[in-house]
């Protein structure tokens, strides 16, 4: 337990130090030269994506599992879609032969933190599994599914810290949004554009809150 409990203490000693740095000036944060998911559309093709989509109650959870989405498939080689968007949203990230990251640098534009183990660092699925299932993705095909869960041209997929992923959950924007305040407008826009592509539907509340962040952007 002390090595996880080393663990911990480094990781919120890390968030802590880059928090306070972020207050005073985010762009500092951020290393110079970043990979990153797919640019998401402009603002104002976000908020004409928005008023086109079907409001409608979140549906039920019930029936839904992750196993349903098949994800992190193969891409090429040896590798899946984890180290693919691991290699594409680091810097100078190795891999072993089996693609694995050995080593490499990630920043995490939710929160403003650098990490250097790919440990550290999970796959966001910016519209997430179980949110997508409750609003449409319930009675799409498996394969469907897996397309959605293993998206690389869409904004869908972004390496973030791994506790604030954790953070955020299944939870739509109504209710979580980036700590980092200078990434929200690129979230949202983000998120409009895959519920868009994949026809999935947004309840009262997350329109509203997509609605008021978009009007900033």
């Amino acid at each position: 337990m002390s090595g996880v409990y080393a663990r911990r203490m480094r990781r919120f000693a890390v968030l802590a130090a880059t928090a306070a740095i972020a207050t005073a000036t985010t762009l500092l944060t951020a290393p110079a030269a970043q990979a990153a998911m797919p640019t998401p559309v402009s603002a104002a093709t976000a908020r004409t994506y928005l008023s086109s989509l079907t409001v409608q109650a979140e549906g039920s959870s019930s029936g839904y599992s992750r196993d349903l989405f098949p994800h992190w498939i193969t891409q090429s080689g040896t590798c899946n879609t984890r180290e693919v968007v691991l290699k594409r949203d680091g810097t100078n990230v190795v891999q072993d032969s089996s693609c694995a990251a050995t080593s490499g640098k990630w920043y995490s534009p939710y929160d403003g933190a650098t990490w250097s183990a790919a440990s550290d660092v999970d796959i966001d699925h910016m519209v997430p599994l179980s949110e997508a299932w409750k609003s449409g993705a319930s009675s799409w095909t498996t394969a469907q599914r897996q397309a959605f869960a293993n998206d690389l041209t869409r904004p869908q997929l972004i390496a973030v810290t791994d506790n604030v992923n954790q953070s955020k959950g299944d939870k739509d924007p109504a209710n979580w949004m980036p700590p980092l305040a200078s990434y929200k407008c690129t979230y949202v826009r983000a998120w409009v554009q895959v519920k868009y592509y994949y026809s999935l539907k947004v309840d009262s509340a997350e329109k509203t809150a997509l609605t008021n962040a978009l009007s900033g952007c």
